[in-house]
C-alpha cells in the first residue's frame, strides 16, 4: 500500500510517499511544491492542484495522509494553509482516495510516542523508520513524511482490526 502524506501550504507544500509491505515502510519520493508570491492567489492553488494530481499519477497511492490546521494567530497565513488543505482535499476526492486527517499533536505521538516531540526528535524517528540515510529536508517535506507514516500505522491498525 502506497500513502501519500500531505503537510499544506501556500508557499510551501510538503510531500511525502511511502509504501507499507507488512510491517516494513519505506520512503518512495518526498519533497516540496512551491509557489511563487508574486503570482495570484488562485494561480497559486492552481499549481498545487496540479503538483497533487501529478504526484498521484505517477505514484497510484491508495490512501493520503493530510495535516490538520493548527491554531495560528496569524489569520492571513491560516487562511492561505486553509485554501492549500481545500485544494488537496478537492484532488483526493477527484481521484477517489480515502482522505485521513491528523493534527500535529497526533502525527508525533505516532511517530515518536510523545505528542509534545521537539521537530528534530519526530525527523530522527522518520529517518530511522523508513531506513533514509540522512535526516529528510526541509522541514516541511520532512513533516509530510510524518503525516505519511502515521497513516500508514494507522491503516495497518485498521486492516488488523478488520480481519
Amino acid at each position: 500500500m502506497i500513502v501519500l502524506g500531505i503537510d499544506p501550504g501556500t508557499a510551501r507544500l510538503g510531500y511525502g510517499l511511502v509504501e507499507r509491505q507488512g510491517s516494513r515502510l519505506t520512503m518512495l519520493d518526498y519533497g516540496c511544491l512551491e509557489t511563487v508570491n508574486d503570482r495570484p492567489p488562485a494561480q497559486r492553488l492552481l499549481l498545487i492542484h496540479e503538483g497533487i494530481d501529478e504526484l498521484i499519477e505517477t505514484f497510484h497511492p491508495q490512501a493520503m495522509g493530510v495535516e490538520r490546521l493548527f491554531f495560528n494567530k496569524n489569520v492571513q497565513t491560516a487562511m492561505a494553509v486553509g485554501q492549500a488543505r481545500g485544494v488537496v482535499l478537492l484532488v483526493a476526492a477527484q481521484h477517489g482516495l480515502p482522505v485521513l486527517e491528523y493534527g500535529p499533536h497526533e502525527v508525533k505521538l505516532a511517530v515518536t510516542g510523545y505528542g509534545r516531540a521537539p521537530k528534530d526528535q519526530v525527523q530522527r524517528m522518520v529517518q530511522m523508520v523508513l531506513g533514509m540515510e540522512q535526516i529528510p529536508k526541509p522541514d516541511d517535506a520532512a513533516d509530510a513524511l510524518a503525516v505519511a507514516v502515521c497513516a500508514a500505522h494507522a491503516l495497518s491498525m485498521d486492516q488488523v482490526a478488520l480481519a
